[in-house]
């Protein structure tokens, strides 16, 4: 058996690399974790054996996970949503855990299957898959569409019911004539631990943090998070209760401090690896050689589930309300299985409460990666699925291109707004102020009854549509403002909007200026940026406070907005900024002090070949002057220090030659 530091390497390596493939197929990594446990489990090529060990290490990526499901319980999103959560979500997870029982009772006859084991496995029919859904809704600018919405309720009742299923499920393990009194005793302790920790924990809980967020060093408040989500973990595994149970109350108790989105990011890191960690170990469990003997259940457990899922939360969704292709496409998103399945299956096997076979496992887990597979393809295809199916939403689609066009017809060189949030309400009361015209487009229903009962022109519509932009006057528009802050939906919309019509002026609003040339390129007009706009009505407030004047004030805004913001370009990085991404590299402002016998004295900014590394020396300092833009012919002596801009990687090539010794 490999050492401790082997193990680590080999599961770094394979999920490293099995995840770097799935992602290139544009699949979940998750899958990716669970195809490298595959390989190198005992099963396989036998790289790492199916130690405790390991599993105890991945138990780790569940009590994360449990603990960012507890930061994200919300008692207003609940009210909010209270309809949909413990309306639809209950009766989905109920009505699922009931027909997967009754189905085993009624198959009693064929082979005996005991309640404990069909309870468990209809638990984890019951759950769809959290990180799949939610990231596809995202990306498909779907959250806040109405199937997105009950969508998203039912990943949140599946999230909380997987909760009580971790204290019933161990229980179950006990003989038939003592299970009474065992969940019964389970649930009673989990009610007094519960109890005691929200009564008690919260005060206690934001008197700490706060003592904690005082020292103001990022190192302790990480480790400080660790102590609360292990410890209450531990605590509850005294009570002979799960640690995922723990983990959630210190997700709880964390989520109503001030805290919140901080302790959610630094925690991200730790949950994502050791949550990658369990589905690495959870692939060692599946036996390919039982897999491809039993192919024949292996695909029926994968589509009958499936089928009947997607029947069952299709009529449940109708049941509550929602038009045909809503009710289909919401239940399209949820039909697969879902990590919380491998969860509470994760402990059920012969090394664990012994309640589902090993074969049985290995052939239902199969089933569950497959249905998985095939999860992001029924979500892409959701929308032509249901229009071949659902005769409704042929007329629903035309009668919602009908309003828009409704809206549009009336107007010429109107300004078309594509989402109806804060920017784009403040944008449309501008407009109105001016008498100008505006069709706005929005996916929020409740902020679409609400703005068109005060009459405004909003209309529900995806703008990221062409049929949406064409109904919505796009080719009479004489503007386009792109108001979503995501900047991938911004272009989405904006490479939409520019086959449609390369001509029509496009201004997207942005968050700061790390996109602006992404987003110029895909054909924007204007790009506003937030931080930079922010900082040039700071800057022309204070400059008309000290007495200069107006004229001046504009003059310079306008000069520092045509040229596109170069002024702001660039900003001295410190410890609390965020961290550089391979996909966001912000532009840096950093300081060299040439010293003499440096390589760089004597030399010009032009001879060095800085701009071929797209560095720009945006000022240089020699004896206390500072002049800005220096010239190409400008020689460097002892002494000097150069503000260099650009990329991280260009500052450090560019500093080590100016520094080189001769």
């Amino acid at each position: 058996m490999p050492n401790a530091l082997e193990l680590s390497l080999i599961l770094l390596l394979v999920a490293v690399l099995a995840v770097t493939l799935f992602r290139h197929w544009k699949l979940p990594a998750m899958l990716g974790y669970l195809f490298a446990g595959t390989l190198i489990g005992p099963y396989s090529l036998g790289v790492v054996p199916d130690a405790p060990e390991t599993r105890h290490l991945a138990e780790f990526g569940v009590v994360f996970l449990m603990f960012s499901i507890g930061l994200e319980f919300s008692l207003p999103k609940l009210h909010a949503m209270r309809r949909v959560v413990f309306g639809l979500g209950l009766a989905q997870v109920g009505f699922t855990i009931l027909g997967v029982v009754g189905l085993a009772w009624a198959l009693n006859f064929l082979t005996p299957i005991p309640m404990s084991t069909a309870f468990v496995l209809a638990g984890a029919a019951a759950m769809s898959s959290t990180a799949i859904v939610s990231k596809m809704l995202a990306d498909r600018l779907e959250l806040d569409s109405p199937h997105g919405r009950q969508v998203m309720g039912i990943l949140l009742f599946q999230d909380l019911a997987v909760v009580p299923l971790l204290i019933v499920i161990p229980a179950l393990a006990n003989p038939s004539g003592q299970l009474t009194v065992t969940l019964s005793l389970a649930l009673v302790k989990a009610a007094m631990v519960l109890g005691l920790m929200l009564v008690f924990g919260q005060r206690l809980m934001n008197w700490w943090m706060t003592l904690v967020a005082r020292s103001k060093s990022q190192e302790l408040f990480m480790l400080n998070v660790l102590l609360i989500t292990l410890g209450l973990a531990w605590l509850t595994e005294l009570a002979e209760l799960s640690l995922a149970l723990g983990a959630f109350v210190a997700g709880i108790l964390i989520a109503e401090t001030q805290y919140k989105h901080q302790v959610e990011e630094d925690i991200k890191p730790f949950r994502d690896v050791l949550l990658g960690l369990f589905f690495v170990t959870t692939g060692m469990l599946l036996n390919p050689s039982v897999v491809f003997q039993h192919w024949y259940w292996v695909i029926l457990l994968a589509v009958v589930p499936v089928v009947a899922k997607l029947g069952l939360i299709t009529m449940l969704a109708r049941v509550f309300g929602a038009t045909q292709g809503t009710a289909m496409r919401t239940g399209l998103y949820l039909a697969q299985a879902g990590e919380f399945g491998f969860v509470l299956l994760g402990n059920v096997g012969s090394t664990g409460l012994g309640l589902v076979p090993d074969p049985w496992l290995q052939v239902i887990s199969a089933s569950m990666v497959l249905s998985m597979l095939a999860a992001p393809f029924m979500i892409q295809h959701a929308d032509r699925i249901v229009l071949r199916l659902s005769s409704q939403e042929w007329m629903q689609k035309s009668l919602e291109l009908h309003q828009i066009a409704q809206k549009s017809l009336a107007t010429r060189q109107h300004v078309l707004i594509c989402g109806f949030g804060r920017s784009g309400q403040h944008l449309a009361r501008i407009l109105d102020r001016q008498d100008l015209h505006y069709v706005a487009l929005d996916l929020d229903p409740d902020r679409i009854r609400e703005a068109t009962a005060a009459g405004d022109s909003v209309v529900f519509g995806d703008a990221a549509r062409r049929e949406t932009l064409v109904a919505a006057g796009l080719l009479r528009a004489s503007c386009v403002v792109i108001s979503f802050s995501e900047t991938k939906t911004a272009e989405r919309v904006l490479r939409v909007v520019r086959q449609l019509t390369p001509s029509v002026p496009v201004i997207v609003r942005t968050t700061d200026e790390s996109d602006l040339e992404r987003l110029t390129a895909a054909g924007a007009t204007e790009v506003v940026p937030e931080i930079l706009e922010g900082s040039l009505m700071l800057g022309s407030q204070a400059l008309l406070l000290l007495g200069i004047p107006v004229s001046r004030v504009v003059k310079e805004i306008r000069a520092i907005r045509e040229s596109r913001y170069q002024m702001f370009r660039g900003v001295f990085r410190g410890v609390d900024d965020e961290a550089d991404t391979p996909e966001n590299q912000w532009v840096r402002l950093h300081s060299v002090h040439v010293e003499p016998g440096a390589s760089g004295v004597g030399k010009s900014l032009e001879e060095l070949g800085l701009a071929e590394m797209r560095i720009e020396v945006s000022a240089i300092r020699r004896r206390g002057i500072r002049g800005g833009d220096p010239a190409p012919q400008t020689r460097l002596e002892a002494g000097d220090i150069l503000v260099l801009k650009g990329q991280p990687e260009a500052l450090s090539r560019a500093e080590s030659l100016i520094l080189g010794r001769r």
